[in-house]
């Protein structure tokens, strides 16, 4: 399935934080803080038509409370507004 984000928005399939310490300490998903990083699978576009400065492929983190989850190949991704990235990870 090919999806395209409409308008500032940006979709990304959120990087899952590790369930395990390197101390083989089982971490239950209550306890785990949500990671906010994820890689950038589909990218909208500025209300005039101008790309976003994301891409796909991207490595980023972003802040914000609110995002739309959307289910495809039984994998969880986000819809996330553009304004809530807050930096590209550069490695």
């Amino acid at each position: 399935m090919n999806v395209k984000p409409v308008g500032e928005r940006v979709l990304i399939k959120p990087i899952k934080e590790e369930e395990v310490t390197s101390g083989g300490i089982y971490i239950p998903e209550s306890a785990q803080k949500e990671k906010k990083e994820g890689n950038v699978v589909a990218v909208g576009t500025y209300e005039d038509g101008k790309e976003l400065p994301v891409k796909k492929g991207d490595h980023i983190i972003y802040g914000g409370f609110q995002s739309d989850e959307m289910e495809m190949d039984g994998e969880k991704y986000l819809f996330i507004d553009f304004k809530d990235v807050l930096a590209i990870v550069e490695e």
